[in-house]
């Protein structure tokens, strides 16, 4: 071989060996690019304490993900976070921001009804998979869209309002309850579902009210439901309002058992509502009290070492934020691994291939499929009420 032969050779080793250095470099950046994930709440205002529960069950899912390997060939996932403050209007705005911004994976929302109402319309004509890990308005899930990116680990309105009258049926012989929720898209979801589920019982509501958001007495409809013979109050609002129904109770003099969907636990409810916070009774789908499953042991473990303000499950508050996220979280990391890559259509049909998952709330077979989006069950609730600042039990608490 001649001296410019060998040296055309040498040249073209050299380009193949930078190539594939190129190559090789290129596939590691690739494979550790962070998937992100999104995550729409409200961060500040009455309900900040519920958007922190929420952003710490996806830290500890997250963190335990990572700490094996991340996923799709060891890509680690990031958080990223926005505040809606419980506002439609600025939800949207961080959605999109995350969205085509941010370019998330997934994005986690719906602390509040009218927010993830407002989102899910983006995501679905993004092609974006929306996890919800709170709302529970049924249209949120039942949206109408084909193909729907909108799925669900929490509770939904029209179970929960059969589980409502239930319980007042059956634990304070309730017959004619009467009914009052707050005057937005989350409140109407329950107007309708209660007012279902009373018919499928036979049975008439003494009355049924209305509040707004913002006001601050509520004895005029209040008054209506006592003089129309209400026996128990079906409640339904968010921390705010749900106090203030409270404290017009006080102002009544009007003892009258309270069931409550589960807005009172979203914030400073005790603290707003005064002493007779006791006295609501509201659904949840989690408690860290009693005795735990080992992910249960686990899960309150992570949060003690990572957040020094948490010393006991009493402090794991709001529970059901903590618990739904994390549970979201996980089966949202097994529709990833599912759909082998980060493409929203590809995620969506990750999550009907999830067989079983042995989460926090419950053990989940099948939790997902074309016909249902959502992953809890009326069988997956427990009643609660506040002790103090704590959520306990009605079962520990006493009833």
């Amino acid at each position: 071989m001649t001296a410019a032969r060998r040296s055309s050779a040498r040249r073209t080793l050299f380009r193949l060996a930078a190539a594939a250095l190129t190559i090789g470099v290129a596939g590691s950046l690739f494979a550790a690019e962070p998937i992100k994930i999104g995550l729409v709440t409200a961060l500040s205002g009455q309900s900040a304490k519920a958007g922190e529960a929420l952003t710490r069950g996806l830290t500890i899912a997250i963190d335990e993900i990572n700490a094996k390997g991340g996923l799709l060939g060891g890509r680690k996932l990031e958080l990223v976070r926005r505040d809606d403050e419980a506002n439609p209007a600025k939800g949207q705005i961080a959605a999109r921001e995350l969205i085509f911004k941010e370019k998330v994976a997934v994005l986690f929302g719906g602390l509040d009804t009218p927010v993830a109402v407002a989102i899910v319309p983006i995501a679905n004509s993004a092609k974006m998979p929306f996890m919800d890990p709170w709302a529970a308005g049924t249209l949120i899930t039942h949206n109408g869209a084909d193909p729907n990116f909108a799925f669900r680990v929490s509770a939904m309105d029209d179970t929960v309002d059969r589980a409502m009258l239930a319980y007042a049926q059956k634990n304070f012989g309730s017959k004619a309850p009467g009914i009052i929720v707050v005057n937005n898209p989350w409140g109407e979801s329950n107007m309708k579902g209660l007012m279902a589920a009373l018919q499928e019982k036979g049975v008439k509501p003494a009355g049924a009210e209305k509040f707004e958001a913002n006001d601050v007495d509520v004895t005029a409809q209040l008054a209506r439901l006592k003089s129309a013979g209400a026996d128990a109050l079906l409640l339904v609002g968010n921390v705010g309002p749900s106090a203030q129904v409270v404290k017009s109770l006080d102002r009544m003099g009007w003892k009258v058992p309270i069931v409550s969907h589960w807005g009172p636990a979203g914030g400073r409810f005790s603290e707003l509502a005064g002493p007779n916070a006791k006295d609501v009774i509201f659904v949840q789908t989690y408690s860290f009290f009693g005795k735990q499953n080992p992910v249960g042991e686990r899960v309150l473990a992570a949060l003690k070492k990572k957040y020094p303000d948490i010393k006991g499950p009493g402090d794991a508050t709001p529970a059901v934020g903590i618990a739904n996220a994390y549970d979201a979280m996980q089966l949202v990391a097994l529709a990833i691994q599912n759909a082998g890559s980060t493409d929203g259509d590809a995620i969506r049909k990750g999550f009907y291939k999830i067989d079983k998952y042995d989460g926090l709330i419950k053990n989940y077979v099948k939790p997902f499929s074309p016909g249902n989006h959502d992953a809890l069950t009326q069988d997956d609730y427990i009643w609660t009420r506040f002790i103090g600042d704590e959520i306990v039990p009605v079962n520990a608490a006493g009833k």
